[in-house]
């Protein structure tokens, strides 16, 4: 239903699932074994992988932290964005990728949720892409000394919200890794 003309296709995007971002996040490793399920789903299913990293004053370009976590490999020819924003989009070539391949609809995994993940979903949607978000592979770090929910309540509250999610000609919702359909 994406808005976007001739985009048939699906596409995964993997986002900022770097050393330094999912330290300390919530079921860290859970999160990571879901991941990899989708990304060797895609790739038997020739669905494109995008990888999104992310670099700022905490997360420096080539460092350790900047680097994604050893048990996700992106493969060669899998698109690699770099980002300086929350939105995947903003400031990047992801929208040119994604029209190369005739993508109007994205799986949307990784961390942040209540930042990256959280702005890249709302980025999407308003550009016309239809967007799924997977309920059990994003995660996010405990913010609750800052007055942020425990961090099991913010990814609730994002499943919840995103999974009624629509406008015309275009579709949101959350589906649970098992159930991912490209």
């Amino acid at each position: 239903m994406t808005t976007l003309p001739d985009r048939p296709n699906a596409a995964l995007l993997v986002i900022d699932v770097q050393n330094g971002v999912v330290a300390d996040a919530y079921d860290r490793d859970g999160v990571i074994a879901n991941i990899s399920i989708l990304v060797d789903k895609a790739r038997a299913e020739d669905v494109p992988v995008v990888w999104v990293q992310h670099s700022d004053d905490q997360l420096k370009r080539d460092s350790e932290s900047w680097q994604y976590v050893p048990e996700l490999v992106r493969g060669d020819a899998e698109p690699l964005v770099h980002k300086l924003y929350g939105d995947s989009f903003e400031g990047t070539e992801l929208e040119v990728l994604l029209a190369e391949r005739g993508v109007g609809r994205l799986v949307v995994t990784g961390a942040q949720t209540d930042a990256c993940i959280r702005s890249t979903l709302h980025g999407a949607f308003v550009r016309g892409y239809d967007v799924t978000l997977v309920a059990d592979a994003h995660t996010t770090e405990d913010l609750s000394a800052y007055g942020a929910p425990s961090p099991d309540l913010v990814i609730a509250h994002t499943n919840l919200y995103w999974q009624e999610q629509s406008a015309p000609g275009r579709l949101g919702g959350t589906t649970e890794t098992a159930a991912v359909t490209f």
